[in-house]
């Protein structure tokens, strides 16, 4: 058994044919394909600490005495996105939350200088895009982190107008599907022929909102349980195995 920090290789968690014929079907049956960011494009935070961040934001909380308005827990969150959520929960359309989540965006901005690439998604991203399949981005994190990054890395163009991240209306993050339905409509979209790629519950948890067909990706053994026990039944460990998938579509 891997550690939870050991990247996973291999095509898919169980590699049964069931599975991967299941995986076939859902790589030939996407016209529109839904990227969450954070994990399946990039390691947003691999050399920009997310815990760095997440206290600062904390920090910045403390050094105005609002403190209170996260629980212990909170406060001690490795996660910029609980801080955020907790103080949009109890301070709803204020200012204050429009200037912590523009302090969180200028940070995932930052990060995208050092994001690490996951493997085998940015040919993916452009196979997939060549062969007529239409991307966008859903995530959690700001568009201009995520445009940020794609324009970085020669995707951009791929991907159009077609990103589609957090707002500060906060009640919109996954697992809401609010991300989703826009891009839908936005592309004109059916549900059924769209693919959704995640790597968290809350992603499962909107696709399946939105009627969208899922797709996990579990870079290791703590994402791959998580997503399991959320109720994901087709997870990969690389896009290696969909890019396989993908020419080999393509070439039938």
């Amino acid at each position: 058994m891997t550690s939870e920090t050991t990247t996973r290789t291999g095509p898919v968690t169980t590699g049964t044919e069931s599975e991967l014929d299941d995986l076939r079907e859902l790589v030939k049956g996407a016209r529109v394909v839904l990227w969450d960011f954070d994990g399946p494009v990039c390691r947003l935070f691999a050399g920009h600490s997310a815990e760095r961040v997440a206290g600062d934001l904390v920090s910045w909380l403390e050094g105005r005495d609002l403190r209170d308005l996260l629980t212990e827990d909170e406060r001690g969150s490795l996660d910029p996105q609980v801080v955020l959520r907790a103080v949009g929960r109890r301070k709803p359309d204020s200012d204050l939350v429009a200037e912590l989540e523009e302090r969180l965006t200028q940070e995932e901005v930052r990060a995208t200088a050092s994001a690490m690439p996951t493997p085998y998604t940015d040919p993916l991203i452009r196979t997939w895009t060549a062969v007529g399949v239409r991307p966008a981005v859903t995530t959690n994190n700001s568009p201009r982190a995520v445009r940020a990054y794609l324009t970085g890395r020669g995707l951009a163009p791929c991907f159009g107008p077609h990103l589609y991240g957090r707002t500060r209306e906060l009640g919109h993050l996954k697992p809401d599907p609010h991300c989703i339905n826009r891009a839908l409509n936005a592309m004109a979209a059916a549900p059924e022929t769209s693919l959704m790629i995640g790597d968290s519950p809350s992603d499962l948890f909107a696709a399946r909102s939105a009627g969208v067909p899922f797709l996990g990706y579990a870079r290791n053994e703590r994402k791959d349980r998580l997503l399991r026990n959320a109720g994901a039944t087709v997870i990969v460990y690389s896009m290696e195995t969909v890019l396989r998938l993908v020419r080999a579509e393509a070439q039938a």
